[in-house]
């Protein structure tokens, strides 16, 4: 079986066909998140920090690292994106243990992301463009780490699958040139939106068996591109994650949590169960309002694209015997309970942990 390695300095983590599947959590973007642009530029790594923890907290395996910042200072992202990288790099896994994924599309960031990074990162990512080729798979070769292969070329992304798939497969054989096994190689054959082009889910299906059985690589995907421009976007990504999962995709670039509700939100429903007549004990906390009125949590938690993510890895007997499922929807522990289930129960101690 095809297996990926990635590791940090303490822990590795394996992309397979018989693994669970792997999430990369894709928070630590500025990319179309201005607040978070314009705090890297001042400095301010506050929302790394919490994106860092709370995505690990939530279940994903790999951190996504992007330092791709526009400065308005200076414009060139040659100059201040390798810095930003290495710092970046730097904090996030101070923080956290999990292996990490470098993604850029400045080769000097590439490079100073894999100075900084400790263990066995992710590269992301190469195309089947010739210069992003003679740049990347070099690096690739000379630190020994898997990368993600994008499956467009200096001709654009197609929309014909069987395009995809040839780019795919000369990507892989110009690595197999630079002596680069396949099992390092993970594919991501490209989500098109499914509002735009309605046999995008189907192509996507039908492209990961293909790369499975013909070129024996893992593949990733971003996973929320199935849904962009849709309602209910959650609704259709729990449905796509499991189909691609049973085709043989083996990852995915996605957010595994569900973001907190806002003070925003908060005091517009309390303003309508107010004006609705409804009383409510005046020491309620948020958390507690919202969870009454089924808003979600004012905490991050994981997002229902991670449920959905278990049971696929229960159903397709990545998670034996349910352990990981059975864990993951086990009730907290009440106040003072922590250790054990409290007078008569069994000591939560001597019950064997999951994973």
């Amino acid at each position: 079986m095809t297996k990926t390695v990635v590791e940090s300095k303490t822990k590795t983590a394996i992309i397979g066909f018989d693994q669970p599947f792997c999430v990369i959590g894709e928070r630590i973007n500025p990319t179309g998140r201005k607040k978070l642009a314009a705090e890297l530029e001042a400095g301010d790594f506050s929302t790394v920090e919490k994106d860092a923890v709370a995505q690990v907290a939530c279940g994903a395996t790999i951190l996504d690292v992007n330092a791709g910042v526009v400065y308005n200072s200076n414009p060139n992202p040659n100059e201040t994106e390798p810095p930003l990288m290495t710092k970046m790099i730097e904090l996030v896994q101070g923080l956290v243990d999990v292996p990490l994924c470098i993604d850029s599309s400045v080769p000097a960031a590439l490079e100073a992301g894999l100075q900084a990074c400790e263990g066995r990162p992710l590269l992301n990512s190469v195309t089947g463009e010739e210069d992003r080729l003679e740049f990347v798979l070099p690096l690739v070769k000379k630190y020994n780490v898997p990368v993600v292969a994008i499956s467009n070329d200096d001709t654009g992304i197609s929309e014909d699958p069987d395009v995809r798939f040839a780019v795919a497969k000369k990507i892989v054989e110009r690595a197999a040139d630079f002596g680069i096994p396949a099992h390092d190689i993970v594919v991501d054959p490209l989500v098109m939106p499914v509002g735009a082009m309605g046999t995008a889910g189907l192509q996507v299906f039908t492209l990961v068996r293909r790369l499975r059985d013909e070129l024996g690589v893992n593949t990733t995907c971003g996973a929320s591109n199935i849904s962009f421009g849709l309602p209910n976007r959650h609704g259709i990504n729990n449905a796509f994650l499991p189909m691609a999962m049973a085709s043989g995709m083996t990852s995915a670039i996605m957010n595994p949590v569900a973001l907190p509700v806002t003070q925003t939100k908060i005091a517009e429903k309390r303003a309508e169960v107010a004006a609705r007549g409804v009383i409510l004990p005046e020491d309620m906390d948020d958390e507690t309002f919202v969870q009454l009125f089924g808003m979600g949590s004012t905490k991050p938690r994981p997002g229902g694209e991670m449920a959905a993510i278990r049971a696929a890895n229960f159903l397709t007997d990545n998670d034996p015997s349910g352990a990981e499922w059975i864990r993951f929807n086990r009730a907290p522990a009440a106040p003072g309970e922590e250790g054990g289930r409290g007078r008569g129960g069994r000591s939560g101690g001597r019950r064997r942990r999951a994973g």
